[in-house]
């Protein structure tokens, strides 16, 4: 009896032993990259990687990215903490000037015996920002997110402004007398030809070393595009007829909104094809949304190479995937383009999870923020629950996640962007609530928040495309917003 009991109590410590391993986390960063995919209906979108991504986890169909720009987006995820929170709005501010001793997310499951590590854009490089050695248990491996093959496409190998930005380069000339570079290319080559491939392959090969030493690991993997320029390889631009894909359904700014309030094309004209300013023709609309769709295509068929990967070494099955898009992107609703706006076009963001404790094939309309994930991660790996010693704004999604039909966290998100007004009292800031049915945009000066604001106001079951503020018609729905805006903490001026 006794050798008969012997294999089923090894069977028996077996499975305990494999429940009590440390869960992984698998975080997948896109820059630029809005909820344009076919699993969040997108009708043009080739992406069945993050399909079948979305098809074993739960997707949010209301979540919100704390500042639509690149590198205050980054540290809401990293750090946390929202930009009204860090007092950082834009480029050139480490956070670490503001909170020296913060714990960032990857650092926090470094300092539980998680191996953190980094692979591809993670953290914003460029335009005076650098990595966080702390974050990391090894030297990351960086791609570029400003690449070009053919000499053509910056007037025969010349630096170009972005060039010099996203790589901190100082050079001799000016910026404004480097030479802009061209907002695509299409070249047929292999995907390695370009950074994203080149970092889908690190990934892989990390998840095979993680595999063989049996290391639990925090491994953050982000892919450029669809940032600017639009630079997949010739098969991806082939997918898509361009005369198929949607212009702007509303490309005239709202009603009654603030001029301040929009963006127009500001990153958009550092490429010499939208050099000349709006309005863009429609050739060169359909160009550019062309060149975004074939950059998701390109980005998808990346990932997919990390998930066979993470599946082929038999890690997937304890490991929590996660896929962000720092913030949305606008294909010229308002005449805007690009992000850099509280419109709801720069605004919403895809997010997925998979994974052990997650429920699959699951949509939700309960409403996140990119603060959320530091709080939810831990959560999901059974650490403690973070406690900074910077502020941390976000809370748990982990009911959501168990339970995505029933469960709801937050009644609305909060978000913020700032503008630069020097005859209004300097740099503005519109702070915003959006609830499942309305955008309130509060625009108030730092230097005087007592000075009457300008008030925004959208209603998406009955505006879905804003095409006008109504602030001064639904006086009672803004009393109601502000009084739920009043519950957040005060932003804190640009540091």
């Amino acid at each position: 009896m006794r050798n008969l009991l012997l294999p089923f109590l090894a069977l028996i410590a077996l499975s305990a032993s494999a429940q009590s391993k440390p869960v992984n986390i698998l975080f997948i960063c896109v820059d630029d990259l809005k909820p344009l995919t076919h699993s969040y209906g997108d009708p043009h979108a080739i992406t069945p990687s993050l399909d079948r991504l979305a098809a074993r986890g739960v997707q949010f169909n209301l979540a919100y990215c704390n500042q639509s720009v690149c590198g205050p987006s980054r540290y809401n995820l990293l750090v946390g903490a929202r930009s009204t929170t860090l007092g950082i709005y834009g480029f050139g501010r480490d956070f670490r000037t503001v909170f020296p001793d913060a714990v960032t997310l990857p650092q926090y499951f470094k300092q539980h015996g998680y191996t953190a590590a980094s692979i591809g854009k993670v953290f914003h490089i460029g335009h005076g920002l650098y990595d966080d050695a702390a974050s990391w248990s090894r030297p990351p491996i960086y791609g570029q997110i400003i690449e070009y093959l053919l000499p053509e496409s910056t007037d025969g190998g010349k630096l170009t402004r972005e060039e010099a930005l996203f790589g901190n380069i100082r050079s001799s000339l000016p910026h404004d007398q480097l030479v802009r570079g061209s907002a695509w290319e299409c070249v047929d080559v292999p995907d390695n030809a370009y950074s994203d491939g080149r970092m889908a392959t690190e990934a892989v090969r990390a998840l095979a070393e993680f595999k063989r030493t049996g290391e639990s690991f925090f491994l953050a993997v982000g892919f450029a595009r669809p940032h600017l320029p639009f630079v997949p390889p010739k098969k991806y631009w082939d997918l898509y007829d361009p005369a198929q894909l949607s212009l702007a359904a509303n490309p005239h700014p709202p009603k009654n909104a603030p001029d301040y309030a929009l963006k127009r094309l500001m990153e958009l004209n550092q490429f010499s094809q939208a050099s000349g300013g709006p309005p863009l023709s429609e050739e060169l609309q359909r160009k550019l949304i062309h060149g975004y769709y074939a950059s998701v295509s390109y980005v998808d068929a990346q990932i997919g190479r990390v998930l066979d990967a993470l599946e082929e070494e038999g890690l997937a099955e304890n490991t929590v995937v996660i896929l962000w898009g720092d913030h949305g992107y606008s294909f010229g609703t308002h005449g805007d383009w690009t992000k850099h706006s509280n419109y709801e076009e720069s605004m919403r963001i895809p997010v997925l999870f998979a994974g052990p404790g997650i429920a699959r094939g699951e949509q939700t309309s309960a409403m996140f923020e990119t603060v959320d994930f530091y709080p939810t991660l831990a959560a999901l790996a059974g650490l403690p629950a973070p406690a900074g010693p910077q502020p941390l704004d976000g809370k748990s999604q982990v009911p959501v996640l168990r339970d995505p039909a029933r469960a709801v966290v937050r009644d609305h998100v909060y978000h913020a962007y700032p503008r630069n007004r020097p005859r209004s009292g300097g740099e503005w800031l519109g702070s915003a609530i959006r609830t499942p049915r309305y955008r309130l945009v509060v625009w108030q000066p730092f230097k005087d928040p007592r000075q009457a604001p300008d008030i925004e106001l959208y209603d998406y079951v009955a505006d879905p495309l804003e095409s006008e503020n109504i602030a001064a018609d639904r006086p009672e729905v803004v009393a109601e917003l502000r009084a739920l805006l009043a519950q957040e903490p005060p932003p804190r001026a640009p540091r």
